[in-house]
């Protein structure tokens, strides 16, 4: 598995994927940092962060736009790695090899997961380290809530990627089911208005049962799109 994965990224160029995920963690860093030191949140009238309610806290804008760029970062991924295959016609050729559609499907889903999961990861460690690095000589407009000192932040930060990035199978089996890329990719930003949006005070971001239905489907619905691919014609 570990070889069909690593022939994925070669296959897939992953040298692309790289640089533009560190692309847009510099340019979330530089976001999060101005939010916090430079005052691009702050209400012009009271010099204070114009939040919405329970996003009054550093952790919260952190976990918000990195969230939302890699579930449409996993969703672009998957429809290139997947999607774009049935389209055009690469994937018949890699069924004709002599191993199970089955695996050759999990790895491909494996190694977008796998290299978002780690992305995410990164990502975040970089903006929380940026914001305490940037603490140490500057105000923050926002309070820290969180410390890199704490084994429980780790265990949240990991979990809240896997949830992440889980997250992206949904748009994927859409993606498939209506025989699109741009199907995937749009899903991917219904996703975030699903498990992001606030309407008033009232928001599912901090909602722990609702992610995690969510996440219990994608992983259904993944096991689902690798238990049919034998069966399944191509598109």
């Amino acid at each position: 598995m570990l070889k069909l994965i690593q022939l994925e990224w070669k296959k897939n160029h992953i040298g692309k994927y790289v640089r533009n995920a560190v692309i847009l963690a510099t340019a979330l860093c530089l976001f999060i940092f101005a939010l916090a030191f430079l005052g691009i949140a702050n209400d012009p009238d009271t010099g204070m962060p114009d939040a919405a309610p329970g996003n009054n806290t550093i952790s919260a804008p952190i976990e918000l736009f990195s969230s939302m760029s890699f579930l449409v970062f996993t969703g672009v991924m998957l429809a290139a790695f997947i999607v774009s295959s049935y389209k055009n016609k690469t994937m018949a050729l890699m069924f004709s090899y002599p191993i199970k559609r089955q695996k050759i499907l999990a790895s491909q889903m494996l190694a977008v997961w796998i290299f978002n999961f780690t992305a995410l990861v990164l990502t975040k460690l970089l903006l929380y380290a940026c914001v305490l690095a940037g603490a140490q000589f500057m105000k923050s407009a926002f309070p820290l809530d969180f410390s890199m000192a704490s084994p429980t932040f780790y265990i949240q930060l990991v979990l809240k990627s896997v949830v992440t990035v889980t997250l992206s199978f949904l748009s994927l089996f859409i993606g498939m089911a209506a025989k699109s890329s741009k199907a995937t990719i749009v899903s991917s930003f219904l996703l975030i208005f699903l498990t992001q949006a606030s309407i008033g005070d009232y928001t599912l971001a901090d909602n722990a049962v609702f992610p995690l239905i969510l996440t219990l489907a994608s992983l259904a619905f993944a096991i689902l799109s690798v238990a049919n691919a034998e069966t399944k014609d191509l598109m």
